[in-house]
C-alpha cells in the first residue's frame, strides 16, 4: 500500500540505493560483489540492502554463509524505468 510505497521511495532516494538496484537488475549478486561494484564499505552496502529488502524491492537467498540478492518484483524496475523516462523529458 501507501506505506510500502513510502519505504520504497526512501530506499531509492539515495544514489547508492539506486546503484544497488541497477547492480542486481541483470541477475543475482552476493553482498561482497556489491561492495566492489559500489565501491562502498560493507556497512554502507548492508544498510542499503536492508532498506531495499524491507521495501520489498530486493529479495534474498542464503547459500551456506553467503547471502545473494535479486530484484524481488519486476514492477519495481518498471517504475524506475518510468521515473527515469519522465526525468529525461525535463
Amino acid at each position: 500500500g501507501v506505506e510500502a510505497g513510502r519505504w520504497g521511495c526512501k530506499a531509492l532516494a539515495n544514489g547508492k540505493g539506486l546503484a544497488v538496484v541497477h547492480a542486481v537488475r541483470e541477475g543475482e549478486r552476493w553482498a561482497c560483489e556489491l561492495e566492489t561494484v559500489l565501491d562502498a564499505p560493507q556497512s554502507t552496502v548492508a544498510s542499503h540492502l536492508r532498506k531495499l529488502r524491507d521495501a520489498g524491492i530486493v529479495a534474498t537467498r542464503k547459500e551456506g554463509k553467503w547471502t545473494y540478492y535479486r530484484i524481488a518484483d519486476t514492477a519495481s524496475l518498471q517504475l524506475l524505468d518510468l521515473a527515469g523516462a519522465l526525468g529525461e523529458d525535463r
